[in-house]
Order: C-alpha cells, then structure tokens, then sequence
C-alpha cells in the first residue's frame, strides 16, 4: 500500500507540473532565477591549476554582471567587462532544456546543458554539450560550469577547465550583489 501511495504521489506531481517528477529541476524555474541575478556582482577569484591560480593572483578582484536581453529570453552574463579578459555567458532555453554557452577569451564557444537531473534549486550544474572553435579531446576549453544561488543572497560562479580531454583546471567566483549606486 505504501508503494503505491508513493506511484500515486508521482504520478500527481507529474500531471500538475507537466514535468515528470524524477526529471530533476525544471529548466524554465531555473531560468527565471538567472533572470533575478540581473544586475552587477562582486568579488573575489579562487583558481585550482597553475593556470588558474595565477589568474586569480593576478585579478584579485572580480566582476560580473547579468543582464536580460532579447524580450526576457535571454540572460547575457559579462564576465570582467571591459578587460582584455572579458567573456560573454549567454542561458536561454530551447524547448525543456536550458542552455549555456560560454563565449571565452580563448577564441573558443562552449556550450552547456543544465543536467536537470544533478540540478537543484540554486544549484545549477551545466555539462558539456559540443561547441565551435574547439576540438574537446585536445583544446583547453571551459567543459562545465555550476551556479550556486546562496541562501544569504550570494552567488557561487565555478567553471571547469579541461584540456587534451582531462581536467585542467578550475576557477570559482565568490560574488555579492554590488550596491546601486544612486
């Protein structure tokens, strides 16, 4: 009997949401969470990798900043505006799934998928899913990403490097909203 309450329960959650209830997060709520970072964050790098760690050391200080384009389907991230080092996030969605693409400094374009599965609520994991630019069994290229909205109004930005088809690397962005200036 309490099996089948429990097939009973899923199957209710799934006819209410339209999404079945093992699919993980679903891809339009976590949009609309990227379109409510909109604005400028600040903070502090931290690299894993000798890469990485010297960028960090190197740019001590960071700053994204999010903003919604294109009638609200698109949430465009700038990352380090106006450096020689700035990169471009673009999330929009495409039909159930999210996508990620990663305009790097390197010449490259990864794209990601939200793993709706991996994902949870302020929790977003972003897995390869092909690029341009880039062969990923031998270029170094951006291969993941996770976004952590924290409960005390933080964000998390953690993107994962790989090269010659193995981890190369990690650099995470510890950020804060920055105050609006008046």
């Amino acid at each position: 009997m309490k099996r089948l309450s429990i097939v009973m329960l899923t199957l209710a959650v799934a006819a209410t949401t339209g999404v079945p209830a093992w699919a993980g997060v679903d891809a339009a709520s976590v949009f609309d969470q990227l379109k409510s970072l909109e604005g400028t964050w600040t903070g502090t790098p931290e690299g894993k990798g000798e890469e990485a760690e010297a960028e960090a050391r190197a740019k001590p200080h960071a700053v994204h900043e999010f903003e919604v384009s294109a009638g609200g389907t698109v949430v465009m991230e700038t990352m380090a505006p106006g450096s020689d080092h700035e990169m471009i996030n673009m999330y929009h969605l495409d039909g159930e799934d999210l996508l990620l693409t990663h305009y790097c400094a390197g010449g490259n374009q990864p794209r990601m998928r939200l793993d709706r599965e991996a994902s949870s609520a302020g929790d977003l994991v972003f897995a390869f899913d092909g690029g341009t630019n880039l062969d990923p069994a031998v270029d170094e290229h951006i291969h993941s990403a996770r976004i952590r909205i924290l409960e005390d109004g933080g964000l998390d930005s953690i993107w994962f490097a790989q090269a010659s088809g193995e981890a190369a690397g990690e650099m995470a962005f510890r950020l804060t909203r920055a105050e609006a200036e008046n």
